[in-house]
Parts: structure tokens; sequence; C-alpha cells
């Protein structure tokens, strides 16, 4: 069973971090946010901003994809390496698959400064499953 790939809706937190949307299909997710608002109280990008933004575009990505088999996914692992921060400016999130089965999608997320700087690397595993 094959269906429309699902269009992405913004949770309450991914709007009250001010996360907009780019760009969404099964082979890419882009998504931006802003760095004020989601600092940390030393003024860095907060890191646990970071994997919240990264696991919801690294998610929806899988998402598209289950919803091309008339499945959905869920998050069951995730891990990040934080290879610098940002003080000001938009971060830009992109997720990629690395493995799209019928059971299982994996997706490296990237998080970017303004410059193209790479911020953050995150892998995430989604497992699909039947819609209930």
């Amino acid at each position: 069973m094959t269906g429309e790939p699902w269009q992405i809706t913004l949770g309450e937190l991914d709007e009250k971090m001010g996360v907009k949307i780019l760009e969404q299909s099964v082979e890419r997710v882009v998504a931006t946010m802003p760095v004020e608002g989601n600092r940390q109280s030393f003024g860095l990008l907060h890191g646990g901003a970071s994997l919240a933004v990264g696991e919801a575009v690294g998610s929806w990505a899988a998402v598209i994809h289950a919803s091309t088999l008339g499945k959905t996914a869920v998050g069951v692992d995730v891990s990040a390496t934080h290879h610098k921060s940002a003080r000001s400016g938009t971060i830009t999130i992109t997720a990629t698959p690395i493995h799209l089965g019928r059971t299982l999608a994996t997706h490296e997320v990237l998080i970017t400064n303004d410059d193209g700087g790479r911020l953050c690397t995150l892998r995430i595993t989604n497992l699909l499953l039947e819609k209930k």
C-alpha cells in the first residue's frame, strides 16, 4: 500500500523555537531556526535546542518516507556530536537519508550556521509502524 507523502505540521515546541520549514520530500527535509531565543545561560545556542530541532527534522523525514508506504514512524535512537556553537543568526537543519527501509529509516541531520559551517551532526533511527 502506498500513500501520498505526509506534509509537515509544526508542534508546539517547534513553534516556540521559531522553526520554519524550507523543503520537504523523501530525499531531503530542510528547516531553519533562530539562535536568538534558543540560547543557554552563557549566550550560546543551547545543545538541547540543537537536539530537539535535529530530532524533529529527522523524524519528519522518516514520517514522510513512512507515509509513502502507508505507515508512520517513531524515533528509537538519536545521537549527536556538537562541533561548535553559535551566538546569533539562523541555523539550517538538513535531514538526508542514510537508509530507507520498510521497518527502519535512518537519517543524518546536519545543523549549520549562516556561513555554512557545521555546528552539529545527528544520526536518528526511526521504526516504521502500521498506522493504528
